[in-house]
Formats: structure tokens, C-alpha cells, sequence
């Protein structure tokens, strides 16, 4: 009797410590890239996650519906939660505290903002890695010249400061941005651009990755200036023209592959995307998704703006 209870002590014993390691997700199940949604009522505010392990340490960086990518001051796991910390000085923000769970590629939990209580859910970041070479379509003309046919205004309940004048599409002042109907996947981009004196403005590929427009004429390159992803890349030179002149920026974006030519000089050469930007419509990197101008940051002004698509499946 004995021997038969130490036995089933045994398998008992033995169910739940593979229970634990069943539930117990290996840390590599957590590093990565994830999409992450947060939902304040009926809002919703997309965001990213990047967690990574170096000698047994977890860190990570986060951006948020505002900002640039930045560091993650905590990062720990225990079994399938895990818990995170992002403060962003920059913004004057109070710390955002995440605990949620890991069920395998996605993730969901509690966001702790100054008091505040919000959900977040996440699913992994896609790796958009393409199998073939894009064949390119026609061109399309996202503006006809004469008026905003093609375009919404968003977010649809801040004033709109967009009109189309003379074959040009100018924004007078801060305001709303401006999203094409349509969507695209992978694409060719030509445009020209207009800056105003201390203006700033962004052209937001699929509506997830931002090309910074800027005044930015005898400055060098940053993440920040003229030409780069906003907060992730940053451009080799920074070819600007002063303010007030026309400039042209031509962009290949191939799933997260991204080449920035700026008046006829590549800045950025075939680089890797890592993730959203701030500012970005929402975190769903495996879908196509529209065109944005930026309009909040001053006047700017928009002519020729050309897409080429690539055909057929990625």
C-alpha cells in the first residue's frame, strides 16, 4: 500500500511539474517583435512592442501612440505573464505599466497610465519578408488637381485645413491629416513637397510608417529630420532644399523593406522598418493599408502625388 502511494505521489507529482513547464513559456516564445492595441472605451490606439534578451536580461523598447521608439525600463516575465514599464520623458508622461498574459503568438492584458486603467492586446509582428521580387503595375495619380476626391480627413472630429488649388493640395495651417480611400501593399511613391518655415510634416506609409517632412535645410541627419522613419531610421546624408522650395522625395517600400530617395539622393538604402511609428492609423502590419499626410504641425504644401503598385501576390 505504501509503495502504490508513493508511486501515484510520484505520477501525480510528475503531471504537474509538466503541467508548469507546459505553462511555462521558454523566454524565446516572448522576444520579438508585437502589433499592440490599447482600448480606452470605444477608442482604439495602436502601438509596439520590441522585447529582446542579451546575457540572460530582458529589455525591450516601445512606441507609443505618440511618440518614438524608446527604451523599456522593466521588462520581467514569471510563467506566462509578463510585465513591462515604458517612460517617456520627452512626452512628460506618467509611466506606462503593462501585466498581461502570453498564449502563444499573442499576448493581452492591463495598461496602468497616472490612475488610469486600459486594455491592450497584441499579436506578433509579421516579418513581411517577400519570397519574390515585385512586378510593378501603372501608375496612379492620388490627386486629380481640383479638389479632395480620393482623400478622408482624419480623425474625422479635428478641423480640416486641407484644400487643392491650382494642381497643388495645401494645408494652411494645424489641423487634421489626410488619408487616401484607397489601400496598397507593397508600392513605388513619388512626390513633391512643400515646406513652410518651422512647419512640419509626415507622409505615412501604408498609414503605419512615417517618412518625416520637415524644415530641416543645413542640419544633419537624425531620426527626427528630413527623409527618415520617423524614430527608427535615420538617413546617410541629408540632401534639404530651404524652405519655401519645392522638394521631391521618392520611396520603394517592399513589406519592411523600405529605400528613401530625397531630390535625387538616397538617404536610406533597402533598410529594414522595424515597426510602427508614432502617430501611426493602426498596428495591423500584415494588411495593406492607405496613405496619411500629416496636417497638424503647420503649412505644407503637396503636388504630384504618384503610386506605383506592385502586381499579384507578395
Amino acid at each position: 500500500m505504501l509503495r502504490l502511494t508513493v508511486c501515484l505521489f510520484l505520477v501525480a507529482t510528475s503531471v504537474v511539474a509538466a503541467a508548469s513547464i507546459i505553462q511555462t513559456p521558454p523566454r524565446e516564445a516572448i522576444t520579438g517583435r508585437w502589433d499592440l492595441t490599447i482600448r480606452d472605451g470605444q477608442n482604439e490606439y495602436p502601438s509596439w512592442l520590441e522585447i529582446n534578451e542579451k546575457a540572460d536580461t530582458l529589455t525591450g523598447r516601445f512606441v507609443s501612440r505618440r511618440g518614438e521608439a524608446g527604451p523599456l525600463s522593466t521588462v520581467r516575465i514569471d510563467g506566462d505573464r509578463i510585465g513591462f514599464v515604458f517612460n517617456n520623458e520627452d512626452e512628460k508622461q506618467s509611466g506606462l505599466h503593462f501585466t498581461g498574459r502570453v498564449q502563444g503568438d499573442r499576448m493581452s492584458g492591463t495598461l496602468s497610465e497616472a490612475g488610469k486603467k486600459f486594455h491592450w492586446s497584441a499579436v506578433r509582428a509579421p516579418s513581411l519578408v517577400r519570397s519574390t521580387l515585385p512586378r510593378w503595375g501603372k501608375p496612379i495619380a492620388l490627386l486629380n488637381g481640383k479638389d479632395l476626391r480620393g482623400w478622408k480627413s482624419f480623425p474625422a472630429g479635428k478641423p480640416s485645413r486641407w484644400e487643392a488649388r491650382e494642381n497643388v493640395l495645401f494645408n494652411a495651417g494645424s489641423g487634421a491629416g489626410l488619408v487616401t480611400l484607397q489601400t496598397f501593399d507593397d508600392f513605388r511613391l513619388h512626390l513633391e513637397f512643400k515646406i513652410e518655415p518651422g512647419s512640419d510634416s509626415g507622409v505615412y506609409l501604408r498609414g503605419r510608417y512615417e517618412i518625416e517632412i520637415e524644415d530641416s535645410f543645413g542640419k544633419s541627419p537624425s531620426t527626427h529630420l528630413l527623409g527618415s522613419i520617423y524614430g527608427f531610421l535615420s538617413p546617410t546624408s541629408l540632401p534639404a532644399k530651404r524652405a519655401g522650395e519645392w522638394q521631391t522625395i521618392d520611396a520603394t517600400l517592399v513589406g519592411r523593406t523600405i529605400t528613401v530617395v530625397l531630390n535625387g539622393e538616397t538617404i536610406i538604402s533597402e533598410q529594414e522598418i522595424p515597426g510602427i511609428t508614432g502617430g501611426a492609423l493602426d498596428s495591423d502590419e500584415k494588411s495593406p493599408g492607405p496613405i496619411m499626410l500629416q496636417g497638424d504641425y503647420g503649412q505644407v504644401s503637396y503636388r504630384n502625388i504618384i503610386i506605383t503598385p506592385a502586381l499579384g501576390k507578395r
